[in-house]
């Protein structure tokens, strides 16, 4: 269980769109306090889903190959699949486009017009983009995991709440470098919101390969073990 929400978690955290939207409301007025009730939102959301599936097991893993077990590793195996088949789809997709048509030098137009749409966004509007943005398909997989936890081991609260904490690190990062240096924090994330934008097909393309196929053969494994 452990392996597997590492990587699910590392995945969540570095997923782009996500990375990328955050850093936008850190770039609006008043951008620290949207983004901490972002990220709070983030986190009400992502422990609850924990927590549902917490309170459906009763904390007890289910034996290995009974329905339940069975169940959700072929939960994480079709989650693995479509992450695969996501990540195969959108980089065919940047192939024939690359072929297609030359870069248009508009291409960073669109981040402007939405940085002026965000400057206007309440907190409540922050709050509701926190689970809004959340990559679902890799927080469905870290639940299906989440049931082989046994809360009658201190080492079980420790994975949940590494976790959480490995999940949301990139955001809890930008947040206070922005709350403590705010000068340089803009220079940087302001690069950083460039670079994933320049190569955003390449990083979501890259993440869903990666953690598509380390959730098919882990589920098929399991499957077959």
């Amino acid at each position: 269980m452990v392996l597997d929400l590492v990587v699910i978690g590392l995945a969540i955290t570095v997923f782009p769109l996500s990375v990328t939207a955050f850093v936008l409301v850190l770039s609006t007025r008043g951008g620290v306090w949207k983004g901490l009730v972002f990220i709070l939102a983030w986190l009400a959301c992502f422990v609850a889903v924990i927590a549902a599936v917490l309170l459906t097991t009763g904390g007890k893993p289910p034996a290995p190959h009974s329905p339940p077990s069975t169940a959700s590793s072929a939960v994480k195996l079709a989650i693995g699949v479509g992450l695969v088949g996501y990540g195969w789809y959108r980089h065919r997709s940047r192939r024939r486009k690359r072929a297609g048509a030359a870069p248009s030098s508009g291409r960073h137009k669109s981040s402007g017009g939405l940085m002026e749409r965000l400057d206007r966004i309440s907190l409540w509007t922050a709050a509701g983009l926190g689970p809004l943005l959340q990559p679902w398909g890799l927080v469905a997989a870290g639940a299906a995991t989440v049931v082989s936890a046994d809360l009658s081991h201190a080492s079980s609260y420790l994975a949940l709440f590494g976790y959480v904490l490995l999940a949301t690190s990139s955001l809890l990062a930008m947040e206070i470098y922005m709350t403590f240096a705010p000068d340089s924090a803009g220079v940087r994330l302001d690069k950083l919101r460039v670079w994933i934008t320049t190569h955003q097909e390449q990083a979501l393309v890259t993440v869903a390969l990666v953690a598509g196929l380390f959730l098919v053969s882990r589920s098929i494994a399991q499957l077959t073990s």
